[in-house]
């Protein structure tokens, strides 16, 4: 059925050109977005986040012929409904042409790190640095983060190598206990996970 042509027993008031995009789609999904869902999830065999996603084209189809359909009238129900099923159906042809896919269902239950939870671990470390004194922080820098040696370190603070292991000890059960305070512990977790 095309839509040219099953549009026009669609309409039961004058063409809806003169309602806004966003206007013409919540109205279609106030009259018939529940049932089109369900019928959707039905033929999806209870998948209702593709069940979704098929309702959302179908607005969008809907929304292509806005000027010659009616979102409100029952008389726009069966066009919607066909177009619904005839996506249904592409979308299990596309899927039974494709090779299934293979992979191990073991990954698919890893953690993905992400760059918020990097961005939020990395200002709980600066935040807990903050509460450390100055050459606890200076010797951190020096051995950690520009991997010197405790040597080197002596060297360019001018401190012996002695002061330098003591402080790093010390600076290191300091920034512990500061993470520890705001929720991380060692490993990176935090406590709710660990």
């Amino acid at each position: 059925m095309s839509a040219s042509t099953s549009t026009e027993d669609c309409t039961s008031r004058p063409p809806t050109a003169e309602l806004r995009p966003d206007e013409f789609l919540r109205a279609l999904y106030q009259s018939h977005g529940s049932a089109l869902l369900q019928f959707a999830a039905r033929r999806l065999g209870g998948d209702w986040h593709r069940a979704e996603d098929v309702l959302q084209e179908v607005a969008i189809r809907a929304w292509r012929h806005a000027g010659e359909l009616d979102p409100t009238a029952d008389s726009v129900r069966p066009w919607l409904f066909t177009v619904l099923r005839n996506l249904v159906i592409d979308g299990h042809r596309a899927r039974q042409a494709r090779p299934p896919e293979a992979g191990d269902p073991e990954l698919a239950h890893l953690p993905v790190s992400d760059d918020v939870d990097h961005i939020l671990t990395s200002q709980v470390l600066i935040e807990a640095l903050g509460d450390l004194r100055p050459p606890q922080r200076e010797v951190l820098l020096h051995v950690h983060y520009l991997g010197r040696s405790v040597n080197q370190t002596a060297r360019v603070l001018g401190v012996p190598p002695g002061t330098v292991k003591s402080r790093t000890y010390y600076a290191a059960r300091a920034l512990r206990e500061a993470l520890h305070s705001r929720g991380l512990h060692a490993g990176g977790q935090d406590r709710a996970a660990g």
